[in-house]
């Protein structure tokens, strides 16, 4: 699954530790999401989708490898 956040972390302006401490995880958190080497809870995509005033499938995307 391919992911927006650090496009969308730019639009805001935001750091990896502000984002982070906006949606209560840690900055490696944001950081391994950003590389892919960690696909979050809903919960988590869900508070990401609300700071960044989207919804979910405008940050993160299905791969056909996903299925």
């Amino acid at each position: 699954m391919r992911n927006s956040i650090k496009v969308e972390r730019a639009k805001k302006n935001i750091t990896q530790a502000e984002l982070a401490r906006l949606i209560k995880v840690s900055r490696q958190t944001i950081n391994a999401m950003e590389l892919g080497k960690y696909v979050p809870s809903t919960i988590l995509a869900l508070r990401l989708a609300h700071v960044f005033e989207v919804e979910v499938s405008e940050i993160f995307i299905l791969e056909d490898s996903d299925f």
